[in-house]
């Protein structure tokens, strides 16, 4: 008797822990419907089990099944409320629902959206991910419903002690969008000299670009390019210079060296580099050239409306 029930409790034991990694490898391959039937399959044998249901939970997040990824999360926050990351998720899910839903629907979802990232905050001074996500809120929020750049920048701080590149980031978002040009520029090249990844260098390009100086994007992934030696930056050079019809030949010099060097990991798929060279032989008015490349753009991705529409100008 004994014999048999260490042998059930040690299959049982088995069986979960090949569950749970199983279901951790599908949303780790972006299999979201494969783990949320392992963890529904599971749970039904092993209800409590904490991490089987934040698995579920993150499945159904990854899903945008919001209502559902609220269930999951509102049941751990609610077991152990002292769990600072619980009650992080908890709040994720419900501001994402509150921004799939109509204006006056989020309205009543706010107020808890805010009490939970407050209530992770206040029990775990070191989560970086809730102060990300309170910068961005009080950022996004009308003043009249609660926004407030001050408490952003007060968030931003915060994670300025935590991480000095997760600060200079957070108070660079807060001040572009308090349009204040000069103070978020000063940020985000401070979040360049301490950090120098691709995030930091991605920021100020996108800054740089919503400021409308595309040559000083250039510049920035140029400096990028040179320091961090990636692939993906020949892309986003040549598509600048496409896009705003400028150096064109460094351009098409960039884009070509993305193509002849192009792998699954840079990302982006080779026919939007036929695209963007498309685009810049119509800048330099060589129409069978653009054409050439449009169509090799088609033919590898012919369900995109940008490429007919393209053609179709030229």
């Amino acid at each position: 008797m004994y014999k048999f029930f260490w042998i059930f409790l040690i299959s049982t034991m088995c069986f979960s822990q090949t569950a749970k990694e199983k279901a951790s490898t599908f949303i780790a391959n972006k299999q979201f419907k494969s783990a949320q039937s392992e963890m529904i399959s599971f749970l039904e044998t092993n209800p409590d089990d904490v991490e089987a249901i934040e698995l579920l939970g993150d499945a159904y997040g990854h899903q945008k099944k919001w209502d559902e990824a609220i269930e999951q999360y509102e049941k751990l926050k609610d077991r152990y409320p002292n769990k600072a990351n619980y009650h992080y998720k908890y709040g994720g899910a419900l501001g994402m629902k509150a921004l799939s839903v109509s204006k006056l629907r989020a309205l009543g979802i706010i107020g808890d959206v805010k009490e939970a990232f407050h209530k992770a905050a206040e029990l775990d001074p070191n989560h970086i991910d809730t102060r990300w996500a309170l910068v961005e809120l009080y950022v996004s929020l009308p003043g009249i419903v609660g926004g407030s750049n001050s408490k952003a920048l007060k968030y931003a701080q915060e994670l300025e002690n935590l991480s000095k590149v997760d600060g200079y980031l957070a108070k660079g978002y807060v001040y572009e969008y308090d349009d204040e040009p000069e103070l978020a520029e000063k940020y985000y090249r401070l979040a360049i000299k301490v950090g120098g990844s691709v995030t930091c260098y991605e920021k100020l390009t996108n800054f740089y670009e919503g400021q409308k100086q595309p040559e000083k994007a250039i510049e920035n992934m140029e400096e990028a390019h040179q320091k961090l030696q990636r692939n993906a930056l020949h892309y986003q050079i040549g598509k600048v210079c496409a896009d705003y019809n400028i150096q064109l030949e460094k351009g098409e010099k960039c884009i070509k060296a993305y193509i002849a060097n192009h792998s699954s990991k840079d990302g982006v798929p080779k026919e939007w580099a036929y695209y963007r060279l498309a685009q810049i032989y119509k800048h330099k008015e060589n129409k069978s050239e653009a054409l050439k490349w449009i169509d090799k753009a088609i033919a590898g991705l012919p369900d995109i409306e940008v490429f007919q529409e393209f053609k179709e100008g030229i």
